[in-house]
């Protein structure tokens, strides 16, 4: 966080991003449906709502999130090892897994700041408001948080291995932007790809917030993205952990942790 708040540009980021993030996608749409919007009736046709605005928010703030979390735990890892302090971190007597989890705190800090102001905006220059029950929403939020957390622990194990995260986090972000229908619904991709698509988390967690965000959609109606979700969270956090339990005994026993 000193680090963070050195930085004035970064500071700035924080409450500049949010605003400029959204307006892309919904002012493409606004030019898409028409000067008389009369194109809304085959996109709600196909996503079940004709609120694009909150359409495009609920994806863009799911992306963005995944989006931090990658780049967070990947960057504070590759920034130990560039600055050489990633050996005498490890040497401390004290969780590895714990140095990975006690860096999220700053992370968490500045991703609700993010997501504060892209609500404000979203609700006083766009006009959104979620119709259905708040708890339920924030409920799959964690929910989808933990599953992408086992992702972020897997994609942490290979920065340590690959001394590189550029490349990767704009490979694993960009897939999840094509498939996971973040401003268009998934029917309108094709097969193939909508097969892919149910591959991936964020899938889920998307469709089941825009229901229960947009509308009005109860536990029952999303029952089955809770379980879905739930066996990704166990899946990914498991599988996670084990990647990173073996880098870390390969990494110690080949003293390839500190290569630059």
């Amino acid at each position: 966080m000193l680090i963070f708040v050195r930085y004035p540009s970064w500071v700035i980021a924080v409450f500049v991003w949010p605003l400029l993030f959204p307006i892309m996608a919904v002012f493409s749409a606004k030019a898409l449906a028409g000067p008389d919007e009369q194109a809304l009736h085959v996109f709600r046709s196909l996503a079940g709502t004709s609120d694009y605005t909150g359409y495009i928010i609920v994806g863009l703030v799911l992306w963005m999130w995944l989006n931090m979390m990658l780049w967070t735990l990947g960057g504070f890892l590759r920034s130990e090892q560039m600055r050489g302090t990633l050996e005498s971190t490890w040497l401390c007597p004290v969780s590895r897994l714990g140095v990975l989890i006690g860096a999220t705190v700053t992370q968490l800090i500045t991703s609700m700041a993010n997501f504060v102001v892209m609500a404000i905006a979203a609700r006083f220059i766009w006009g959104f408001q979620i119709v259905g029950d708040l708890r339920l929403a924030s409920g799959l939020f964690v929910l989808s948080s933990l599953s992408v957390y086992g992702l972020r622990i897997l994609f942490a194990s290979l920065v340590i291995w690959f001394k590189e995260m550029n490349a990767m986090v704009q490979l694993v972000r960009g897939l999840f932007m094509v498939f996971c229908g973040l401003t268009y619904p998934l029917a309108v991709l094709p097969a193939w790809m909508r097969g892919v698509s149910r591959a991936l988390p964020l899938t889920y967690s998307i469709e089941a917030i825009r229901a229960v965000s947009l509308s009005g959609a109860d536990a029952a109606a999303v029952s089955s993205h809770i379980l879905i979700l739930s066996a990704f969270a166990i899946g990914t956090l498991t599988t996670g952990v084990l990647a990173f339990r073996y880098t870390e005994r390969r990494m110690t026993r080949t003293g390839a942790l500190g290569h630059y």
